[in-house]
């Protein structure tokens, strides 16, 4: 057993499984990992044992390499059963990617409605290249006049291109309503500010978490083109404000990423008082007016480049518009056409 220093966060499975290899966290609950193409570079996907086959949490990218793992999976730890039901904790390409693909072998499809819709918007929304609200929304996070230039001839992330078509037909999953999985009951609760509507799952000392829940690591509070003046990061505080007390030590979470922790309850004010603390250190910031792009360093503490440049640009975003919606900061537009953030 490893613990994360003085914190009371500790992980009982201290080694992940191995590409093609599934370890029991629980009876008849396999934690299985998928590789991703960047720094975090896993997504872990669960299967529970329903005798006659199998339940599965998350499904990773669509890739040939995803569905060759999965392939080496079901010939192995999950015996040549089939996958009769897929569960998709948010509508990210990490977690849905290949659900479309288990249903055209026969698997149920259950998610969150918001979670589904996201997902199938935007599986059919192709764009070779960004769209004039992308680019003003770049254009007023600050991004550099050549990055910008740059990100006008490229083609942009597109779900199409790491989720499989998602066909129609699925059956939504409801806030506080139940599901019977493994031999279990679990009580479905949503979360907020990752992702709208995403599905957590717990049954006594066990929860499926999903990137609500993680530990080690903050789960991505991005506001994006679609909802430019979003506050995402209210509905992240309150998700955590809200499972504070249903949270107990001894629960094992079953995180979308990372080990899977106990220390609920201590990893919950982590995750609360992160955000505080950055909003702080942003806040002082800006006693001199400054873009979204000029914040990483008392957000991140320190500067960002590189592939990671764009989730932190989103999450800088994100913060700003918490300050402004709580009236702590105040914006106007530069003759760039950039958000200026000042402190009240």
């Amino acid at each position: 057993m490893t613990a994360d220093g003085p914190t009371g966060i500790r992980h009982p499975f201290p080694d992940a499984p191995g590409e093609g290899q599934a370890i029991e966290v629980a009876p008849g609950i396999l934690w299985m990992r998928l590789p991703l193409p960047m720094v975090l570079d896993h997504v872990n996907v669960y299967a529970l044992d329903e005798g006659d086959g199998w339940t599965v949490i998350d499904t990773g990218l669509a890739s040939t390499r995803s569905r060759a793992i999965w392939q080496a999976l079901l010939d192995g730890p999950l015996a040549g059963r089939p996958v009769r039901r897929i569960i998709v904790t948010h509508h990210h390409p990490d977690h849905v990617g290949l659900a479309g693909w288990f249903q055209a072998q026969g698997a149920a499809l259950l998610m969150p409605r918001t979670a589904w819709l996201y997902a199938r918007m935007l599986t059919l929304d192709e764009q070779p290249l960004p769209g004039p609200e992308a680019m003003q929304f770049y254009q007023r996070a600050g991004m550099p006049p050549e990055m910008l230039a740059e990100r006008a001839t490229q083609r942009p992330f597109n779900f199409c291109d790491v989720v499989a078509p998602l066909p129609l037909g699925f059956s939504p999953l409801a806030d506080g309503g139940t599901l019977r999985m493994a031999g279990r009951d679990w009580t479905i609760r949503f979360g907020s500010g990752h992702a709208p509507d995403h599905a957590t799952f717990w049954s006594g000392d066990l929860i499926l978490g999903g990137d609500q829940l993680l530990p080690g690591i903050s789960a991505n509070i991005g506001v994006y083109p679609t909802e430019p003046d979003a506050d995402p990061l209210a509905d992240w505080l309150a998700s955590c404000r809200r499972f504070q007390p249903l949270a107990q030590d001894s629960q094992l979470v079953l995180p979308g990423h990372k080990l899977p922790f106990t220390g609920l309850p201590l990893r919950l004010t982590q995750m609360i008082d992160n955000h505080i603390g950055a909003l702080d250190r942003l806040a002082a910031h800006l006693a001199t007016p400054r873009t979204a792009a000029d914040c990483f360093l008392p957000l991140f503490k320190r500067d960002i480049t590189g592939p990671a440049y764009g989730m932190a640009l989103v999450e800088s975003v994100a913060h700003l518009n918490h300050l402004l919606h709580q009236g702590r900061v105040s914006r106007a537009l530069s003759a760039q056409g950039a958000w200026l953030w000042h402190r009240v």
